[in-house]
């Protein structure tokens, strides 16, 4: 991955593992990317609706990249016998934004703790690995406002930037919401501003 302060691994789509299976329990990891924590208890019914007759459904997920956050639940199995070890997995592979749900099927034989730890981590591990995983940049948002007299300057910045325009309103006096990579928005907000035809201002 690019050694940049600005730049996240994540998943590119939905992945499922291989069945892992201990003494007749059969674990099943799903792996999900998340742009937002309140995806999770929508997946998480998905999931108990497709696997009905399973006995638990734990997970662990985290978002945010310059400030995580991140919840793990054992659903019922021993604490930190589940939701730890599926986190422990993200933290391995480097991810951000993302969510591991193993469904288990108990087969009739307790595991243990031990026996827990070692099938939660091996079948989310297991989704991992049939995931494709992707980098990211964090972004930051521009705001641009000035007289439709000077789109040509500003466009012609945008474009040797390769800037995405997010929202535009264009009248007499013209709009434009940018996109910018964290690590180039002083950079890039300097080269409008020293246009001195455009009101900068640095959203978030």
């Amino acid at each position: 991955m690019e050694n940049s302060d600005d730049v996240y691994l994540t998943l590119s789509k939905p992945a499922e593992g291989e069945v892992y299976k201990e003494k007749g329990s059969k674990f099943i990891a799903y792996a999900y990317p998340l742009t937002s924590a309140d995806q999770v208890d929508h997946l998480i019914q998905l999931l108990k609706k497709a696997h009905h007759k399973a006995r638990h459904w734990c997970y662990a997920w985290q978002t945010g990249v310059e400030k995580p956050v991140f919840r793990y639940n054992d659903d019922g199995e021993p604490n930190n016998s589940a939701g730890k070890p599926i986190y422990g997995q993200i933290l391995s592979f480097g991810l951000s934004n993302v969510l591991i749900i193993v469904v288990r099927y108990f087969g009739g034989t307790k595991l243990g703790v031990g026996g827990l730890i070692v099938a939660y981590r091996s079948a989310a591990r297991l989704a991992l690995e049939n995931a494709e995983l992707i980098e990211k940049t964090l972004t930051r948002e521009l705001h641009l406002t000035f007289d439709y007299a000077h789109m040509d300057k500003v466009m012609r910045l945008i474009k040797e930037n390769d800037l995405d325009i997010l929202s535009q309103k264009m009248e007499l006096n013209c709009v434009f919401l940018l996109s910018v990579r964290k690590n180039k928005m002083e950079q890039v907000a300097t080269l409008f501003e020293d246009l001195r035809c455009v009101e900068v201002k640095k959203v978030n």
